[in-house]
């Protein structure tokens, strides 16, 4: 007797679609998951990243995580 995934792994080994074997409510992207943090900043710094999200028609949030982002990966280099 076969077991589910022993026959999900045939359906994919064989380039079948396997869609519809997949969960997608349980799945979790791995060091994705959100976490809020808070942080201070100065107003006049609130103001630039205001401008500069608005420039560039984002949220202050967006652009925020985009450039400490930005900043991690060239210190990993």
């Amino acid at each position: 007797m076969k077991t589910m995934a022993r026959e999900f792994d045939e359906h994919f080994d064989a380039g079948e679609d396997v869609s519809a074997w997949i969960d997608r409510s349980a799945a979790r992207r791995p060091l994705q998951q959100a976490r809020r943090v808070n942080v201070d900043f100065p107003s006049w710094m609130v103001e630039s990243l205001d401008r500069e999200a608005k420039r560039l028609g984002v949220t202050r949030q967006s652009i925020i995580k985009v450039w400490i982002a930005e900043r991690l990966e060239r210190q990993a280099d």
